[in-house]
């Protein structure tokens, strides 16, 4: 089994490969502010959109998707606004998330979510 980190690197290197292939310009990966991080910040056609990527080697602990709970959200939702102030973007952020199942062999699972508030 992966260490974390390096599941967590793998899952989101898979999520930029996802996100250019269906369109989205990727503009910047792991930006971080004393308040938090966001994985991946990129343009889908004219709208910006925040990417949280969960990583899982197996649903054993369940989809990855489950782990982005209210409290997640509400800290993603201030983290893009502090991105898009200090960026000089809308305020208008969109927020998707990508849940990633990665076993060591086998197929990956890719489930990309958008706007998910």
């Amino acid at each position: 089994m992966p260490h974390k980190d390096e599941l967590g690197r793998r899952g989101e290197a898979l999520a930029v490969d996802h996100l250019t292939a269906t369109g989205f310009e990727i503009i910047e990966r792991n930006w971080r502010s004393a308040r938090g991080e966001l994985d991946i910040i990129a343009r889908d056609g004219a709208e910006v959109v925040v990417v949280e990527v969960k990583t899982r080697s197996n649903l054993s602990r369940g989809n990855p998707l489950d782990a982005i709970t209210g409290p997640k959200l509400a800290r993603l939702r201030r983290l893009a606004r502090e991105w898009a102030s200090e960026h000089g973007h809308p305020a208008a952020v969109r927020i998707d998330a990508i849940g990633i199942v990665a076993p060591t062999h086998g197929l990956v699972e890719i489930d990309h979510v958008r706007g998910v508030f």
